[in-house]
């Protein structure tokens, strides 16, 4: 059998735009000699759909256009695609899996295991299937099933979710009614790319494949839809566990493979070998231009402090949509130093982006003017530096305005996490680019982009796109006189490693003391327990913040739902 796994980026509710896309690679496996070609997770609708799923028609569209797919572009091939399916005789919705062949319905599959997690809410629109389906293509038994159906919570710690569910994969190869089971399985997905996770779903396959003695193949969605990136990466697996085949990462694709394998070309797995800081970069340029192209915005407005994390967001910004649909715009007031303004108009003459200058003193000597009656009498804080990062706030959003180009906000997750931000200010835009970067992952970024510019796919670059100045000075807000980062907050490689404990490990106030008296980062309890008050009472901020690219795996946005008002804290 030749199986043809197409990694296709499809837009949330497009169905007729997916529907046509399915077909072109429908097309394509044909003309590569396929037997079998399958499609992502949902791919009809795009994922995830949320409550589009509850709009009257819209369930029934999708059967629509899957029955016109599949009655008229299937001739000679086995097609596999997914799309929320109408469970026969109830009024619920099933997660499933169609399959056509020669322009004929040939049968279909619900999903089994439907992950409530993280942001994943499968639970509030579908229902599980309650049984094994197997397929026979070309003489080979290929066994259906949907993402979490392989992983059953294992890659995230839910394992004990489904303590009492049954096994999909051990139905398929072992069906419950007896008779041959599978000797391949496919599993189409649409699972979010986060740092890491390319090589321990790699592992899981493998280890399936090798427990079973069977092929298992997995193709993922690729793309960028609002705050989840999908990156592709194709894969199929022997009985062995050898790899016998790899797509490419983050980029549209057609993987075709002979099952059994002929003897072989070498296979790059090209998702598990890259390095943390190139898989970053391809998820938030993707992330970025995906979310521009399916929301209609072709250009992007972003202000450029001086500091490395604007610097980064720029490179990601003119890389994702091209340095001329970029505006640049640099905001001093009579704290910048010389040498903030000076790195970020030579940020923007590398990179070729538009450049503009728009000094804020005197809207800001005006706003203080105002408010003289009203705060006499009380001596300058916080509140003359947040009327700074507001002023920025709203010329940068006038600008956008104007022009219709999307304001990028340049916070990174270490800033977000604690708080150390401005509600309409620097809070202002449209799409957090490195909301869940943390500020040594953008030291680290920052880096690699000028240690490989060449590759960084933007035209006319010539050298490294960053100052060195950006990535060396000390950060600063430059809100007051002399003022750093470290005034207000500890070591970032201090406060980014109690962020990790508490985001993403959910680590209590007391594991976290202990696990820091020793080990490469350490911290006292008093450190630790300010920063965690710090993140408690930042919540209301976070809430009210542009969505973020995810790429690790608890980020600030959906897959985090803490209260506002508690009392906690520990």
């Amino acid at each position: 059998m030749r199986l043809a796994l197409a990694q296709v980026n499809p837009k949330v509710g497009a169905l007729g735009a997916n529907a046509e896309l399915i077909g072109g690679f429908i097309a394509r496996a044909r003309g590569a000699g396929a037997d079998l070609v399958v499609f992502p997770e949902l791919v009809l609708c795009g994922y995830p759909p949320r409550d589009l799923l509850l709009q009257e028609g819209f369930v029934h569209a999708c059967v629509g256009e899957a029955k016109r797919v599949g009655e008229s572009q299937t001739a000679g091939i086995t097609a596999v695609f997914g799309l929320p399916l109408p469970v026969e005789g109830t009024r619920r919705v099933a997660n499933a899996l169609v399959v056509y062949r020669d322009n004929a319905h040939v049968g279909s599959y619900h999903k089994r295991l439907l992950p409530t997690y993280d942001v994943f809410d499968e639970d509030r629109y579908f229902v599980p299937g309650e049984r094994a389906v197997i397929i026979e293509v070309a003489g080979v038994r290929v066994g259906l099933s949907i993402c979490e159906d392989l992983w059953r919570g294992e890659d995230v710690g839910f394992l004990d979710r489904y303590f009492n569910s049954a096994d999909p994969v051990g139905e398929l190869v072992r069906p419950p009614g007896g008779g041959a089971g599978a000797q391949v399985i496919v599993n189409p997905s649409a699972s979010p790319f986060r740092l890491g996770i390319g090589a321990r779903h790699r592992a899981l396959l493998k280890q399936h494949a090798m427990r079973h003695g069977v092929y298992i193949a997995a193709v993922n969605q690729v793309g960028g839809n609002d705050e989840l990136v999908f990156d592709g990466s194709a894969c199929v697996f022997g009985p062995s566990g050898e790899m016998l085949a790899a797509g490419p990462s983050f980029v549209e694709a057609l993987t075709v493979v002979d099952i059994p394998a002929g003897p072989g070309a070498v296979v790059v797995d090209q998702l598990t070998t890259m390095a943390e800081e190139e898989a970053l970069w391809h998820a938030l340029v993707l992330g970025v231009r995906d979310y521009c192209n399916k929301t209609g915005f072709k250009s992007a407005v972003l202000g450029l402090s001086g500091g490395i994390d604007s610097a980064v967001v720029g490179v990601i910004a003119s890389a994702a949509l091209g340095a001329g649909n970029v505006l640049g715009v640099s905001l001093p007031s009579r704290y910048s130093s010389q040498g903030s303004k000076d790195d970020a108009r030579e940020l923007a003459g590398r990179l070729g982006v538009r450049f503009e200058t728009i000094g804020i003193e005197e809207g800001f000597v005006a706003v203080l003017g105002m408010l003289a009656p009203a705060f006499a009498g009380r001596a300058a804080d916080v509140t003359e530096e947040n009327l700074q990062s507001r002023i920025r706030g709203t010329v940068l959003m006038g600008l956008s305005n104007k022009f219709g180009g999307l304001l990028l906000t340049t916070g990174n997750k270490s800033e977000l996490g604690v708080g150390y931000c401005t509600l309409y200010g620097d809070m202002n835009g449209g799409l957090a680019v490195i909301s869940d970067v943390s500020k040594m992952m953008v030291y680290r970024l920052a880096r690699w982009c000028n240690e490989n510019w060449q590759r960084l796919g933007i035209a006319g670059l010539s050298g490294p796109p960053i100052p060195q100045a950006s990535i060396s000075k000390p950060p600063s807000a430059e809100l007051r006189p002399g003022q750093t980062d470290q005034d207000s907050l500890p070591a970032y490689e201090v406060l980014d490693e109690i962020l990790r404990r508490r985001v993403e490990l959910r680590q209590s106030a007391a594991g976290i003391v202990q696990a820091m008296r020793s080990g490469p980062v350490r911290a006292d309890e008093e450190t630790i327990r300010r920063v965690l008050r710090l993140v408690d009472i930042s919540e209301f901020k976070r809430r009210q913040s542009a969505i973020g690219l995810k790429v690790t795996g608890v980020a600030f946005g959906s897959g985090r739902r803490m209260p506002i008002a508690q009392g906690y804290g520990q």
